[in-house]
This record gives C-alpha cells, structure tokens and sequence, in this order.
C-alpha cells in the first residue's frame, strides 16, 4: 500500500509540473524591421527642416485609433506635429513655431485622451500642455514645467499618458517627479521625489500607463533603470543599470508596453530598443548605432548642438536599425514606432514571436487541472483492474 501510495504521489507531482511547464512556455519576442516614416533634410534645392516629409528629433508619436494615422513631435526650430497616413505618406502638420495659441516651442512627447480623442502635446520651452481636437484644431493649454538644469540636455514636460479616468501623468523632467492633471487640467497631484531611491527620480523621462493592470513605467533616465509603480503611483520594483549590456541603459527616453504586457524601452544613447517581460526580465535587444564612412560605430553619437545650424547628428546613416539615439517610443498593434532622434526618421519595427503567458494563479490552476486527471485517470485504472480481477475469480469459481 506504502509503495502504492508513492508511486502514486510521485506521478501527481510528474503530472503537475508537466501541465506547468507546458502553460509557462513562451516564445522569444523579436523584432524586424519594417519601414520607415520621415526623413533628414537634404538642404539641396531648397529641402531644409521643415519641408513635408522631413523630420527633426521624433520625441512624440502616437496612432490615431480613428483613422490609424501617425502623429511625430517634429521639433528643433520646425515646431510642429506632422501628420502621415498608416503607410507613411505626409498629410498635414498641426501647429507652427511661436508661444501663442497652438504653437509650440519645441514639441516633445503626444497622446490622445481615451475618453474624448482630444490630442494632447508636451510644449517643452513654452513649459505646457497644448490641446487639440481629433481634427487638429486647437482647444486649450494648460499646466506649468521646471525650467533647465545645469548639465541635462532636456527639461520641462517629457513622457506623458492617460489613465481611464482621463487623468493626464506628465514626467517633469528637471522637477524629478511626476505631476497628475485632472480631465479639466487642472494638478491634483505629484508622484515622487528627487533621488536614486525607490520611487526616486532623476530625470524621468518616458511614462507609460498599462491598459491591462494599470502600472505605471517610467524610464528614470539618469538613474539608468525603469521604475514601475502601482496604479495609485506606489514602488513596486524596478529593473536596469546604467550601462551598454544587455538589461542595461544610458538615459533610455521612449516606453511603451504591449497587450502581452511586454514592456519596449528606447535606450537612447545606446541607439537601440530592448524589451522586458512584465517583471522586468531582458527578452530581446534592437539596432546599432550608426557608422561613419570608415564603417566604423562612433558610441554614443554626436547629437546636434541646441540652436545650431542643422538638427542632425554625425553621422548620417539611413541603413536599417542604426540610429543616431533611439528616442520617442510607442506601439500599436503589433508594431513599434521608434524615433531616430538626430537622423530625422520614425524606423517602423514588427513585432514577432510572442504570446501570453499565463499568471501563477491561472499556471497553478492549470497544474492542479491536470493533477486532477491524472487522480481520475489512475481511479479509473484500478476500478477497471479490480473488475478484471473479479471477473476473473468469477469465472473460476463457474468452472
């Protein structure tokens, strides 16, 4: 019976660890390259920063749910946010270069408001928020960001997103916290403080609110990892380092997280996008930076003086995944947008290979699922064997 008994708990564990390894099991997200939206200025023939179809330091970028157009932050002096159709073909530009109603003084990052499909964009020097409709017609500004910081290259509004009450979560970048606008625009609150410790900020730069679970990730630039908070704005953890490996950053700016909860952060001077899971774990890694005419990797490369006399960076190389800093982030279905900060261009990267994985609730259930039919298949076993026995004594007896 002893021997029975153990045999029998030991296939129940066999079987259980079985089901869990099988409902665990992933496939490796990659990503490929696709297209790309934009383009530097050629400065021949007139083509400078600022013709359609040109871009300068892709901060903000957003898909339209109505239409799927691709809305770009188009900065450096251009001021504007272009308009293109899902296949990248330039439609129109929203706003101009001025501190007035619906212009902007360099535009940073963008989204639109779940609720009412209003587009809202960072104003970064003009320190706001500056407010359109679905059509681009200007509604309003509102809110109020820190000034420059001796040694930081950005500061005012940075990342920014809703959650589904419509609340607007702007890092402010030379701050070091997160400020909370109500849907009237109005600050009902700050998230965090200056520092390196656990909801710490130095430099907070992308933000992004999961529709799935409502964790907030931000990419705390100069502290070189992700913060990931709760959805009332608590630590939960945070993963990454300052560095070039793999897991590890140098002043990541984008973010954005998928379906899956698979998290994409641009890690701008490193010129490439790596993805977590959503416990922070280093799935895959994207792009290089670009090379000079000896074919050479120049890390980090050169960006652009402010107020200089062109927008891009050295060098200028439009191959395939090489940026010139990976900067503006952000996903829709099945795609990852990505702004190639100082080469003027969105690269379009598809997203392969993933599927969900369960919780470990739903991965015990499941275990304990296939535990429960291993106990009633080895129940049916025996029944069936003491029925053979019985027959077979009955047929003796007969005889």
């Amino acid at each position: 019976m002893m021997a029975l008994l153990t045999k029998f708990s030991i296939t129940l564990v066999g079987a259980g660890l079985m089901t869990l390894a099988a409902v665990s099991e992933a496939k490796a997200v990659t990503l490929k390259y696709e297209s790309s939206i934009g383009r530097p200025a050629t400065f021949v023939n007139g083509d400078f920063p600022g013709v359609p179809g040109t871009l300068a330091v892709p901060q903000g970028i957003g898909v339209q749910d109505s239409t799927k157009n691709i809305f770009i932050s188009n900065g450096r002096g251009i001021d504007r946010v272009d308009v293109f159709d899902s296949q990248g073909n330039f439609l129109r530009a929203i706003g101009s270069t001025g501190s007035g109603p619906g212009q902007f003084d360099e535009p940073a990052d963008l989204r639109f408001n779940p609720i009412t499909g209003d587009l809202h964009v960072g104003d970064v020097f003009n320190s706001r928020i500056n407010v359109f409709d679905a059509q681009g017609n200007f509604k309003t500004s509102y809110g109020s960001f820190s000034g420059a910081v001796e040694d930081r290259l950005f500061f005012g509004p940075g990342g920014m997103d809703f959650d589904k009450a419509g609340n607007l979560y702007v890092t402010d970048f030379s701050a070091d916290i997160i400020k909370v606008y109500n849907p009237d625009g109005v600050e009902i609150r700050t998230i965090g403080s200056p520092g390196s410790g656990d909801g710490q900020f130095s430099g907070p730069g992308g933000l992004i609110i999961s529709d799935n679970t409502g964790r907030i990730y931000i990419n705390d630039q100069y502290n070189g990892r992700v913060q990931v908070l709760d959805p009332d704005g608590n630590f939960l953890f945070a993963f990454g380092s300052t560095g070039s490996a793999p897991g590890q950053f140098r002043e990541p700016i984008g973010i954005d997280v998928d379906e899956y909860e698979n998290i994409y952060v641009a890690d701008s001077q490193n010129s490439r996008v790596q993805v977590f899971d959503k416990d922070g774990n280093f799935l895959t890694t994207f792009g290089e930076p670009t090379r000079n005419a000896a074919g050479e990797i120049v890390p980090p490369p050169t960006p652009p003086a402010l107020g200089g006399t062109t927008p891009y960076g050295t060098p200028i190389d439009l191959t395939p995944g090489r940026f010139n800093w990976s900067a503006g982030l952000h996903y829709d279905d099945g795609k990852v947008y990505v702004g190639d900060f100082f080469q003027g261009r969105v690269q379009v990267l598809a997203v392969e290979g993933r599927t969900q994985v369960p919780e470990p609730t739903s991965m015990l259930g499941l275990g304990l699922l296939g535990l429960g039919f291993t106990v009633t298949k080895l129940r049916k076993n025996r029944q069936r064997k003491s029925s053979i026995s019985l027959d077979r004594r009955l047929q003796k007896s007969i005889i």
